[in-house]
């Protein structure tokens, strides 16, 4: 296996994305939704980054790319179609020692960004190792038809709870077996049907009377969830 599969907390971290077209949107729009702060580099740019510069998501430099851009970043992304350009960011990259995606060239990056299915926080993905990114839509399109919503309630519910079992100072060894048993007892079908009543029974029969659904999923959202 070439790649170590990580999932990176890039929260307030900068980075930076050199290129402002389609492909860039798209790079830039993850970036922002995982909140980086995001430096996008380009002399020409689609409205949707202008906008996003407008609004305080972004900061934009419109003009070519420059080394010194580099200084003070996490992580690098190049979303540009100038092969030469391309190289460049890379080779600066890896003189700086930072993390460095070059989209659509594998050969020139040190990590590779795979496909994903996204319910809340709960994601799933997929690769090939760069090898094949159709096929990796491909799998992931058919795997949306499998996973719906519901798990992202469902792991916004075990949240809520996991939190409520740390406030009455629980050790962490003694959850594992209640979180089996909701799962166990599917509790994800009832999420995806929404049968709060018996949602409310299962977690009253496995955890006590404290707990039910409509106070859990409203502690997640006054949270911040």
């Amino acid at each position: 296996m070439r790649y170590y599969p990580v999932n990176l907390d890039i929260q307030n971290r900068n980075c930076l994305v050199v290129g402002g077209g389609r492909v860039g949107v798209r790079k830039v729009g993850t970036l922002v939704q995982c909140g980086a702060s995001v430096t996008v580099v380009s002399p020409e740019v689609l409205p949707k980054i202008i906008q996003m510069a407008k609004e305080g998501d972004i900061l934009l430099k419109t003009r070519p790319y420059r080394s010194s851009d580099l200084v003070g970043m996490f992580l690098v992304i190049g979303a540009t179609d100038d092969e030469a350009l391309n190289r460049r960011i890379h080779a600066d990259a890896e003189a700086g020692n930072l993390l460095c995606n070059i989209a659509d060239r594998p050969k020139i990056c040190n990590f590779i960004l795979p496909s994903i299915i996204q319910r809340g926080d709960f994601v799933m993905a997929i690769s090939t190792a760069g090898k094949s990114p159709a096929f990796a839509k491909h799998v992931r399109k058919n795997l949306e038809t499998r996973f719906g919503p519901e798990y992202g309630h469902l792991l916004d519910l075990m949240g809520a709870i996991r939190a409520g079992l740390l406030a009455e100072a629980h050790e962490p060894e003694v959850h594992k077996p209640l979180f089996e048993k909701l799962i166990s007892e599917d509790m994800l079908t009832l999420v995806r049907e929404n049968d709060i009543e018996q949602i409310d029974r299962l977690l009253e029969r496995v955890l006590g009377p404290n707990y039910r659904y409509d106070e859990l999923m409203s502690s997640n959202r006054q949270s911040g969830k």
